[in-house]
């Protein structure tokens, strides 16, 4: 049997042909990308997903995201007055789907922490493209909470799930999570969501060379033969806080190279134009893997993508340093149109290529930290270029929020949401406390650190 080209580069359906770029970028709404009406960058690139963080907090600390000793006990999460309401979320997400975005994730931090999610999921599940096209509405979560959520977010409209789980080695995940979460608990997570008729279900793992690597076939066997989704990450130099180092990124090539040995695999065809993910199906038609290669195999060129903080920024790159504010706007009583204009004018000015410009030094500059806008500008040239970058320690010092105040050192047991999740403490925990009336849609658990977990102890 002939043996699978590792390093074979993504392959692409056909598009439709280029469009001409002036100084001025693409025209708003053009169909040059993937035939479909949206908004043009400056390479082409058209806008088709919107990443929308809903919290800024987690209940872990993953050492690739929020490494415990940066992210601790002292550290100052957003205040709820500055997190976007749902009814701002969905504002947002109604303009962004009328101009041409297809998918709707929700992220955190961790989603599941914020209180009433479903209430959202609601809001969002009947939003509608121009053309009638409902928008692709998925979350990503580390699933500690699902056992209780599931049913109530499928429900509320929503159909698919991922899943972050580094690995199913108890030890090991425990490690890599930062709080001590048993494995089970995600698992059964997982099995929750599927009997809640949540399709597909996609499993997100983050390799790191000298964590989890020999997880890497393992995880694979057990996604095959419970028909899941596996999708392996690149470890990532996103934000400035976890020490990446080129050394410690496990190459798509080896990942694949890897499972090949065990469970032989072909490339798959993408299925839409800008699709993150390098497909890989095993031979035996049983399923497949996704390898996303940010760092090894670069797609700025087909990077369609735009994400949304939970105070409201947007960033048009996960390796942003700076976000366009879109809270102050709507608050101060911007119209639709207004918003749709700055929507407009942000992505056509967008020319972001960090992955394809990579390199040892550029880990050291300055970049939004990843649980503001995954799990939550300008082109990220302007970020970063023409300056030496700040010390490492002086811009994690630096950070919005890391105030050394406004925090309490243990939690008390929290209300029951809409959900029936309830939030309890198991220790000692820390997170700022909104002062006065909750608003609508803006209830989160009373703080957010490695000593608290939803769903119970």
């Amino acid at each position: 049997m002939a043996r699978v080209n590792h390093s074979e580069p993504r392959s692409q359906p056909a598009s439709s042909p280029g469009t001409s770029l002036g100084p001025t970028g693409a025209t708003a709404l053009s169909e040059a990308f993937d035939g479909r009406p949206g908004v043009m960058d400056r390479r082409g690139r058209a806008l088709r997903d919107l990443r929308i963080s809903v919290t800024d907090r987690c209940n872990f600390r993953c050492t690739y995201c929020m490494p415990a000793e940066v992210f601790g006990r002292d550290y100052a999460f957003l205040p709820h007055t500055e997190v976007l309401t749902y009814e701002e979320i969905r504002r947002l997400a109604a303009i962004a789907v009328d101009l041409g975005v297809r998918k709707l994730r929700i992220t955190g931090g961790e989603p599941l922490v914020r209180k009433s999610l479903p209430d959202l999921i609601a809001m969002l599940a009947v939003l509608r493209a121009p053309d009638g096209a409902a928008a692709d509405l998925t979350l990503t979560t580390n699933g500690s909470a699902l056992r209780g959520l599931a049913r109530p977010l499928a429900d509320a409209g929503l159909r698919r799930i991922t899943v972050s789980l580094d690995s199913l080695d108890d030890a090991t995940f425990r490690r890599m999570n930062g709080v001590d979460f048993p494995v089970s608990r995600v698992l059964d997570g997982i099995a929750a969501a599927r009997e809640a008729g949540l399709d597909p279900i996609k499993v997100n793992m983050v390799v790191k060379r000298g964590e989890n690597e020999d997880s890497v076939v393992p995880m694979a066997r057990w996604a095959r033969a419970e028909g899941l989704v596996l999708r392996y990450i690149e470890y990532m130099d996103v934000g400035t806080a976890n020490g990446w180092r080129l050394d410690d990124v496990v190459s798509a090539a080896d990942i694949v190279g890897m499972i090949d040995g065990e469970m032989p695999l072909e490339p798959v065809a993408a299925t839409y134009r800008g699709e993150v993910a390098n497909r890989w199906g095993y031979r035996d038609g049983s399923g497949e893997i996704g390898v996303i290669a940010s760092v090894s195999q670069p797609f700025c060129g087909d990077c369609t993508r735009a994400r949304r903080s939970a105070e409201g920024k947007l960033y048009t790159c996960l390796f942003s340093a700076t976000g366009t504010d879109l809270r102050g706007p709507l608050r101060d009583g911007a119209s639709d149109e207004d918003v749709r204009a700055i929507l407009e004018r942000v992505w056509n000015d967008r020319t972001d290529q960090y992955s394809e410009l990579r390199t040892e030094a550029t880990s050291h500059l300055p970049r939004v930290e990843m649980f503001v806008i995954h799990h939550s500008s300008t082109g990220v040239e302007n970020s970063w270029t023409g300056s030496a970058a700040p010390n490492r320690s002086s811009w994690i010092n630096a950070l919005p929020g890391r105030t050394g105040g406004g925090y309490i050192q243990s939690c008390p047991k929290g209300p029951s949401g809409d959900e029936g999740t309830e939030i309890t403490s198991r220790g000692p925990c820390s997170g700022p406390v909104a002062s006065g009336a909750s608003l609508p849609g803006r209830d989160e658990p009373p703080c957010s650190s490695p000593g608290w977990s939803p769903g119970g102890t």
